[in-house]
């Protein structure tokens, strides 16, 4: 029986290209929610405000004790009204059991389109 552990990134057995993407609510939601034994790359975040006339705020966090504990990589960052923001210049790697999150100012103002690999060795 194999036991829980990180995925050795340089002898890999799968890469899979992945996509996650919804609306983002007032309340905190995974948009990412690591499996077991795999490694996600987070190559892109863009968060788009599809609200036509107002600004919305996002909060992107990052748990790295499996949701007990949320650091967050942007805080309550202004999104204009029609724009999309993008939210990485480089890659960031996320651990087995790791969680992306995201928080939105208002519901319904906010998506969210997350473009990673999830790596298994």
């Amino acid at each position: 029986e194999k036991t829980m552990a990180t995925p050795n990134i340089v002898n890999v057995a799968t890469i899979n290209a992945k996509n996650a993407a919804g609306a983002i609510t007032t309340s905190r939601a995974s948009a990412i929610d690591v499996p077991a034994e795999k490694i996600a790359k987070i190559n892109t975040i863009l968060i788009a405000n599809i609200d036509g006339t107002n600004a919305a705020d996002v909060t992107i966090e990052v748990s790295i004790d499996n949701g007990s504990n949320y650091v967050a990589i942007a805080s309550t960052i202004s999104v204009p009204a029609d724009a999309t923001l993008s939210f990485l210049e480089n890659p960031i790697y996320l651990d087995e059991t790791d969680i992306l999150a995201v928080t939105a100012s208002a519901a319904s103002d906010l998506t969210y389109f997350v473009s990673y690999e999830e790596i298994t060795d």
